[in-house]
């Protein structure tokens, strides 16, 4: 019995022998090579001569990276992606700088090993990539969201150029605070700091208000000119009231002198009184129509536009709200600038 048992113990150890250097040169293998992989959109326009050298400089790279020369590995994995843009060497780069303790370029380097969709990873590691990613956004880093819907408007992140109107854009950020400015000619800028926290998202959006300058009087434009008109009106009122009265004037003395047969007899003042009090009339009407027409005039003149600037109606409002995704869920508070 013992003899029996000790053949299968015998076989199972020769046959972990055999398996072992194949396990170990599976886990320290690349990227799969051209001829290997199949068919992806990472293919199209690559000659095999960019890929064989993007092949070589990984290996470079994955030496380096075992060496633990960490800044060396970096620049030879993006030298063999500037060569080819292949998924898994985007996730190896993922894995470096999120090693290297830097948490927003490597999750823009997993993103990108994941952009073409399933099957651009095997099932491994697109779940890993996933997971990292999910980790990145949960603990190290922020999101922010902003919408702008002006045409032709540039929106910009701490100085940098972002997109421009009308749209909206999503980037991971590093928690903290951000600058977000938005300008367009004629327009006034819009500028507001966001301060965000890591596994949040904020959102917001940009609204912008005219730059102008506009003219405006102090009264409505018909009143200088109805004083104006007014005093005129007065004015000649007033001119032909005392012309009346020097018509009724005439008329009373001649009506008195032909009456005067052969001498005049002393004759009642009373007859005078009509034109006397239209004369008076009329001075005080030419008087008040002529300080009407000057006060018009200065109305006139005080009343030219005043030039001054439209003010400024636009700002940005944010909020933080709760978000998820495939990659996870994030809750967050709100908050309005």
């Amino acid at each position: 019995m013992m003899t029996i048992h000790k053949r299968p113990v015998r076989f199972a150890l020769s046959t972990a022998q055999l398996l072992l250097p194949i396990a170990l040169v599976t886990l320290c293998a690349g990227p799969a090579r051209a001829e290997e992989a199949p068919p992806g959109p990472w293919h199209e326009g690559v000659s095999e001569e960019r890929k064989q050298r993007a092949q070589a400089l990984f290996e470079e790279a994955r030496e380096l990276h075992r060496r633990a020369m960490l800044a060396e590995a970096r620049a030879k994995y993006e030298e063999a992606l500037a060569a080819w843009e292949q998924p898994e060497l985007r996730l190896y780069l993922g894995r470096l700088l999120k090693l290297m303790g830097l948490p927003l370029p490597a999750h823009e380097s997993l993103r990108l090993a994941l952009r073409w969709g399933p099957g651009s990873l095997d099932a491994e590691k697109e779940q890993e990539a996933r997971a990292a990613m999910r980790a990145l956004a949960e603990r190290e880093l922020a999101a922010i969201r902003i919408r702008c819907d002006e045409p032709g408007a540039v929106v910009l992140m701490d100085g940098q150029r972002w997109f421009v109107g009308p749209g909206a854009e999503r980037r991971m950020v590093l928690p903290g605070e951000h600058v977000i400015t938005a300008k367009k000619n004629g327009y006034f800028t819009v500028v507001k700091p966001i301060l965000v926290v890591a596994g949040k998202e904020a959102s917001g959006q940009i609204a912008l208000s005219a730059d102008t300058v506009v003219s405006r009087p102090w009264w409505a434009t018909w009143i200088p000119w109805a004083t104006l008109g007014a005093g005129a009106a007065m004015g000649i009122a007033g001119g032909a009231l005392m012309w009346h009265a020097d018509t009724d004037h005439a008329e009373v003395h001649q009506r008195l002198r032909d009456g005067c047969v052969p001498t005049c007899e002393a004759f009642d003042r009373d007859a005078y009184d009509r034109s006397v009090l239209e004369n008076r009339l009329g001075i005080g009407a030419l008087v008040a129509g002529g300080a009407t027409v000057i006060t018009g005039t200065v109305l006139l003149f005080m009343n030219r536009p005043e030039a001054y600037r439209t003010p400024d109606r636009g700002g940005v409002k944010i909020e933080f709200r709760p978000a998820a995704s495939l990659e996870g869920a994030m809750l967050s508070g709100r908050v309005v600038f």
